[in-house]
């Protein structure tokens, strides 16, 4: 793999750090999930989140991981839909300043929110307005798009859709490429658990998930969800948070240590991750490396707020990523 082509929910996030959990009480938000809320309720609380400061960056899972990579120093490319309005341009105009080549379709709603609340103890919890996000359809998946590019990365938010999520793997798979797949959400695993292994069977190459969403796919704790999901695709990642991440190709099993770093916000970490797999993968790294590689890079996303890195702290991961 030399290039990487992904899709997914092109959201702006909208990002604020509380003193409480006392917005999640008051929108009835479960802590650590991502709920789906309307046009009137993702107003509501993105008022709320900007009276404390929020900031509002380019995001969405996969657009998260593709901006990694390319960052890294790679050929990727952008599949997504937006709103024709000014978080629309903001939104096409930030991923190209990251290197990101922009398939962005223009959609008749609002451009997608992700609103991330994130407590005092780091963990996140998502409010998300789809807008024009949800409005991507089979009709804007152009095989032509993915020429020039084989590896494709999906997130799995577009479960959402079930013919939109599998026509573009459709897509990559009789293009050759190589496809990777991130779990994204636990509630979006149990709602889709046997459309999911169908689509990781018979289309994903790689498949990432932390501890919750590989046990929502299968029933077990890491080390034997780890075993099941490999056994539906060549290479399977179970990030196990504080504790790091196992791998498993074939009989192969790796654990990586995730480091000692005190987190500020754990938003983006799966992302990162993600980033620096697929990236030490396209080098010919081993599976070892490239899990040392995407824990490099979530532990230094995990340092700040959000999901973007300075040009100073991509210099530093860049260096210790060559040092391995």
């Amino acid at each position: 793999m030399k290039s990487i082509l992904g899709i997914g929910n092109a959201l702006v996030d909208i990002l604020a750090i509380t003193k409480d959990d006392s917005l999640l009480e008051k929108y009835s938000l479960p802590k650590g999930s991502m709920q789906h809320v309307n046009e009137q309720r993702a107003n509501e609380v993105y008022y709320d989140l900007k009276d404390i400061g929020a900031s509002v960056v380019t995001g969405g899972s996969a657009a998260n991981t593709i901006a990694g990579i390319s960052q890294l120093g790679l050929k990727t490319g952008f599949l997504g839909k937006v709103g024709d309005d000014e978080l629309g341009n903001f939104y096409n105009s930030d991923i190209e300043q990251l290197g990101v080549k922009s398939f962005l379709i223009r959609g008749e709603k609002g451009t997608g929110r992700a609103m991330v609340v994130i407590s005092p103890d780091s963990e996140r919890t998502f409010a998300v307005y789809l807008g024009a996000a949800i409005e991507m359809t089979t009709n804007d998946i152009n095989p032509s798009i993915f020429d020039g590019y084989d590896c494709f990365h999906v997130e799995g938010y577009l479960l959402q859709d079930h013919d939109l999520i599998e026509t573009a793997m459709k897509t990559a798979y009789y293009k050759g490429h190589v496809i990777s797949i991130d779990l994204a959400s636990y509630n979006v695993v149990e709602e889709n658990v046997d459309f999911l292994r169908y689509l990781i069977n018979n289309y994903a190459n790689i498949v990432f998930a932390n501890e919750e969403e590989a046990k929502a796919l299968t029933g077990k704790e890491p080390e034997q969800a780890l075993a099941i999901i490999s056994e539906l695709c060549d290479i399977a990642i179970v990030k196990v948070g504080s504790k790091g991440s196992l791998v498993s190709e074939g009989s192969s099993i790796y654990q990586i240590d995730a480091g000692d770093v005190k987190p500020v916000d754990l938003t983006g970490a799966g992302d990162l991750y993600a980033s620096g797999f697929l990236y030490g993968l396209t080098l010919g790294k081993d599976l070892e490396t490239c899990a040392k590689t995407g824990t490099i890079c979530a532990s230094e996303v995990i340092q700040v707020v959000g999901t973007k890195l300075s040009g100073d702290s991509w210099n530093n991961l860049r260096t210790a990523i060559n040092k391995l």
